[in-house]
Protein backbone atom coordinates (compact mmCIF):
# COMPACT_ATOMS: atom_id res chain seq x y z
CA UNK A 1 0.00 0.00 0.00
CA UNK A 2 1.05 3.25 -0.68
CA UNK A 3 1.77 6.40 1.48
CA UNK A 4 -1.09 9.05 2.96
CA UNK A 5 -1.23 12.72 2.75
CA UNK A 6 -2.27 14.05 6.48
CA UNK A 7 -5.61 15.17 4.68
CA UNK A 8 -5.92 11.35 3.01
CA UNK A 9 -5.33 9.96 6.73
CA UNK A 10 -7.43 12.66 8.51
CA UNK A 11 -10.33 11.45 5.79
CA UNK A 12 -9.67 7.71 5.65
CA UNK A 13 -9.81 8.07 10.32
CA UNK A 14 -12.83 10.00 9.85
CA UNK A 15 -14.47 6.40 7.49
CA UNK A 16 -13.26 4.60 9.99
CA UNK A 17 -14.28 5.59 12.88
CA UNK A 18 -17.54 3.34 12.69
CA UNK A 19 -15.41 0.05 12.50
CA UNK A 20 -13.06 1.79 15.42
CA UNK A 21 -16.06 2.04 17.66
CA UNK A 22 -17.44 -1.10 17.19
CA UNK A 23 -13.95 -2.25 17.71
CA UNK A 24 -13.70 -1.22 21.08
CA UNK A 25 -17.35 -2.57 22.20
CA UNK A 26 -16.48 -5.62 20.75
CA UNK A 27 -12.67 -6.24 22.66
CA UNK A 28 -14.84 -5.09 25.48
CA UNK A 29 -17.26 -7.44 25.30
CA UNK A 30 -14.78 -10.02 24.45
CA UNK A 31 -12.63 -9.42 27.80
CA UNK A 32 -16.29 -9.50 29.92
CA UNK A 33 -16.95 -13.11 27.50
CA UNK A 34 -13.58 -14.06 28.51
CA UNK A 35 -13.94 -12.83 32.00
CA UNK A 36 -17.12 -14.84 32.62
CA UNK A 37 -15.49 -18.19 31.21
CA UNK A 38 -13.00 -18.61 33.72
CA UNK A 39 -13.28 -20.96 36.51
CA UNK A 40 -15.56 -18.40 39.48
CA UNK A 41 -16.27 -16.26 36.69
CA UNK A 42 -19.20 -14.12 37.29
CA UNK A 43 -21.86 -14.88 34.60
CA UNK A 44 -22.73 -12.86 32.25
CA UNK A 45 -25.72 -11.56 30.25
CA UNK A 46 -23.71 -11.28 26.92
CA UNK A 47 -23.85 -15.27 27.08
CA UNK A 48 -20.99 -17.79 26.91
CA UNK A 49 -18.59 -19.61 25.09
CA UNK A 50 -20.45 -19.21 21.40
CA UNK A 51 -20.84 -15.67 22.29
CA UNK A 52 -17.13 -15.43 22.92
CA UNK A 53 -16.12 -17.24 19.73
CA UNK A 54 -18.21 -14.69 17.73
CA UNK A 55 -16.80 -11.84 19.03
CA UNK A 56 -13.50 -13.16 18.39
CA UNK A 57 -14.95 -13.92 15.09
CA UNK A 58 -15.79 -10.26 15.12
CA UNK A 59 -13.17 -9.12 16.56
CA UNK A 60 -10.61 -10.29 13.80
CA UNK A 61 -12.61 -8.76 10.50
CA UNK A 62 -12.79 -5.53 12.18
CA UNK A 63 -8.88 -5.70 12.69
CA UNK A 64 -8.93 -6.80 8.79
CA UNK A 65 -10.81 -4.01 7.61
CA UNK A 66 -8.96 -1.75 8.99
CA UNK A 67 -5.63 -3.03 8.20
CA UNK A 68 -7.29 -3.18 4.51
CA UNK A 69 -6.97 0.69 3.79
CA UNK A 70 -3.32 0.86 4.72
CA UNK A 71 -3.22 1.74 7.82
CA UNK A 72 -1.25 -0.04 10.71
CA UNK A 73 -3.46 -1.37 13.33
CA UNK A 74 -0.85 -1.27 16.07
CA UNK A 75 -2.47 -1.64 19.33
CA UNK A 76 -6.09 -2.66 20.46
CA UNK A 77 -5.69 -1.61 24.30
CA UNK A 78 -5.93 1.07 23.72
CA UNK A 79 -6.38 1.01 19.66
CA UNK A 80 -3.58 2.53 17.96
CA UNK A 81 -3.92 3.23 14.50
CA UNK A 82 -0.77 4.56 12.17
CA UNK A 83 -1.25 6.00 8.75
CA UNK A 84 2.34 5.42 6.75
CA UNK A 85 3.38 8.77 5.53
CA UNK A 86 5.88 11.22 4.08
CA UNK A 87 6.64 14.43 6.09
CA UNK A 88 9.26 16.42 4.66
CA UNK A 89 11.46 13.67 2.88
CA UNK A 90 11.39 11.96 6.39
CA UNK A 91 9.20 8.17 6.41
CA UNK A 92 6.67 9.05 9.51
CA UNK A 93 3.28 7.46 11.09
CA UNK A 94 0.78 9.47 11.39
CA UNK A 95 -0.89 8.00 14.82
CA UNK A 96 -4.14 7.96 16.07
CA UNK A 97 -4.80 7.11 19.89
CA UNK A 98 -8.08 5.89 21.12
CA UNK A 99 -9.35 8.88 22.77
CA UNK A 100 -8.23 11.63 20.26
CA UNK A 101 -10.43 13.50 18.70
CA UNK A 102 -8.72 13.49 15.39
CA UNK A 103 -5.17 12.90 14.02
CA UNK A 104 -2.94 15.33 15.29
CA UNK A 105 0.36 13.36 16.25
CA UNK A 106 3.22 11.62 14.06
CA UNK A 107 6.46 9.93 15.04
CA UNK A 108 9.31 9.16 12.98
CA UNK A 109 9.06 5.42 11.97
CA UNK A 110 12.19 4.30 13.47
CA UNK A 111 11.43 5.86 16.64
CA UNK A 112 7.98 4.51 17.55
CA UNK A 113 5.52 5.61 20.01
CA UNK A 114 7.78 7.34 22.49
CA UNK A 115 8.55 9.61 19.48
CA UNK A 116 5.37 11.32 19.23
CA UNK A 117 5.13 14.71 17.92
CA UNK A 118 2.16 17.21 17.34
CA UNK A 119 1.72 17.35 13.46
CA UNK A 120 2.76 20.88 12.25
CA UNK A 121 0.13 23.56 11.63
CA UNK A 122 -1.17 23.68 8.39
Amino acid sequence: MGLFTVGEARVELARLRPVLDELITIRADLVELSAALTPGGEPTALGGLPERKAAEARLNELMTEVQQTGAELKGVAPLLVDFPADLDGVPVLLCWLEGEPGLTWYHRADLGFAGRRPLPES
